[in-house]
């Protein structure tokens, strides 16, 4: 069975409803749907319960996935809009993980976004505490997860043009906040210094 495609498998599990070919579809992909949940949510217990919904939305969704479709993209789809949906709740209940959804990893080369400017992690991650849920989902998606405009578009349910256009509006929405805690950044440090050196 290991030796199925992950769209064989949907086939037969649709058509037989047995949970053996689920089953294998499950142990591919549990690990990758976790880490993904645990990278928006910063809580292991809370990515467990999000891995655990996801899963069962599948069992059902199953009969509606396209056989032209690719189930890694599918399953992508609706892992993101899980996500997506339970930090829009964390944000109206004003819990503290909707502050932070997702954070830049260190050793991610994140130069693309400005074109290869010299880009500081740190104040990234600052800048984009100021995007929506949306805007880090989509310039993650590009940049973090090396997703093709197709495949984001099917995650969006939109066009490959609106896409394109929603990269570009929420790339230099972060390079403006970028550039903001830059210069904010330094006239602070600047003010420091000129404190240090009134006090001494």
């Amino acid at each position: 069975m290991k030796s199925h495609t992950d769209e064989e498998l949907v086939s037969l599990f649709v058509q037989s409803q047995q949970n053996k070919y689920f089953e294998v579809l499950y142990e591919r992909y549990s690990d990758k749907v976790f880490q993904k949940c645990l990278s928006f949510v910063k809580d292991t217990a809370k990515a467990e319960d999000l891995t655990h919904d996801i899963f069962l939305k599948l069992i059902f969704k199953l009969g509606t996935f396209k056989q032209d479709a690719k189930f890694s993209t599918w399953l992508y789809s609706i892992t993101y809009n899980q996500c997506m949906d339970q930090l829009r709740t964390y944000k109206k209940r004003g819990e503290v993980t909707s502050d932070e959804p997702i954070e830049v990893q260190d050793d991610v080369d994140l130069d693309t976004i400005f074109d290869g400017e010299d880009v500081q992690v740190k104040n990234l991650k600052l800048a984009m505490s100021h995007l929506t849920v949306d805007e880090k989902g989509i310039l993650f998606m590009k940049y973090m997860d090396d997703m093709s405009i197709k495949d984001i578009a099917t995650v969006f349910d939109i066009t490959e043009s609106a896409v394109k256009m929603r990269l570009l509006r929420s790339r230099e929405k972060l390079r403006k906040k970028y550039l903001e805690t830059i210069v904010f950044l330094g006239v602070l440090a600047v003010k420091l210094i000129e404190i240090i050196r009134a006090i001494v």
